[in-house]
């Protein structure tokens, strides 16, 4: 088997896939950018996670593509909800998901989603995950694939308002998608749900349960566990109209951040992972910008811009 594979983790089991399984979408001329060339379609970022392995590999790391399609039988509010929010993401998506998994294919050897692949339930939304990952697709959710109809339905933000559809969901995505483990060339991927900010204790154990392997360890997620720096360039983005930062306090907790402050089992969870030395990277999307932080003696967290905006990062675990 060749060494680019898919990472995948089915409930309970995982196995490796090659990417050449995956659809190949190199022949689709590119809409915006038809002059470019392989180098110039991506804005593409790079790390490096030193390990100690005796053999590196390589991770391509996107999330928050934002995928916004709805068939015209899926009724009038889906359609109104694929328009807006196509407007908002600009309409290549899609372009820019093919780009990144055509380049993941010829120069990474695994790729992670963490979350917001789609924007919103809808039939064609989930038709393009089984079209560009089938059955090889691993990553973590997103709050938006939750997201039943947008601002039209009432949008709840905890495990009652994902038992609505978690089934659902569960169907599509082929991969536990509450929490995964895989290991990888001797690593371990963990996978886990936090689309609202915090986790729960079944995963908090199941962590703890993974840990005993005695593996180095990546977490990928879609919500970051906020440090000062992340929680202050993430106001700063979603905030930044017409005003500067003049000093250099970190805003007061709001959303995501306050909630990993306040419930216990989520403050808890992070203050453990910051002593375990097994932990050796942390991955997730979410805030739609590209910054990395020290999140432990032992880990660096990697959170990647979104892939609407054809922002991708290259992992190299060495």
């Amino acid at each position: 088997m060749e060494r680019r594979h898919f990472i995948k983790c089915m409930a309970g089991t995982g196995a490796l896939i090659a990417t050449s399984r995956l659809p190949s979408f190199a022949e689709d001329k590119p809409e915006a950018f038809p002059e470019r060339g392989d180098w110039e379609r991506l804005a593409v970022s790079y790390a490096t996670v030193n390990i100690g392995l005796e053999k590196p590999f390589s991770v391509m790391h996107l999330s928050d593509t934002h995928l916004t399609a709805a068939y015209p039988h899926e009724g009038e509010d889906k359609l109104t909800v694929s328009q807006v929010r196509t407007k908002t993401f600009g309409g290549r998506q899609e372009e820019a998901l093919r780009d990144s998994l055509d380049w993941a294919k010829k120069n990474t050897d695994y790729v992670i989603h963490t979350g917001d692949l789609i924007d919103f339930q809808s039939e064609a939304n989930f038709d393009l995950v089984r079209k560009y990952f089938g059955e090889n697709m691993t990553g973590s959710m997103g709050n938006h694939e939750f997201s039943i109809n947008m601002w039209l339905g009432k949008q709840g933000r905890d495990e009652a308002y994902k038992d609505l559809t978690r089934d659902k969901v569960q169907a599509v995505y082929p991969y536990d998608i509450r929490f995964c483990a895989q290991v990888v060339d001797g690593v371990n991927f963990i996978t886990l749900d936090n689309v609202y900010g915090y986790v729960v204790p079944e995963q908090v154990e199941r962590f703890k349960e993974e840990v005993k392997k005695g593996l180095p360890i990546v977490l990928c997620m879609h919500v970051p566990f906020f440090t000062d720096n992340i929680w202050r360039a993430t106001v700063r983005f979603w905030n930044a109209a017409n005003r500067k930062f003049t000093v250099p306090d970190v805003p007061k907790p709001t959303g995501d951040y306050r909630i990993q402050q306040e419930d216990a089992t989520t403050r808890d969870f992070i203050a453990y992972l910051k002593t375990e030395p097994l932990l050796k990277a942390i991955l997730a999307g979410h805030e739609h910008i590209t910054l990395e932080d020290r999140f432990s003696p032992t880990a660096m967290e990697y959170l990647i811009g979104g892939n609407f905006l054809f922002q991708v990062r290259e992992i190299l675990f060495v």
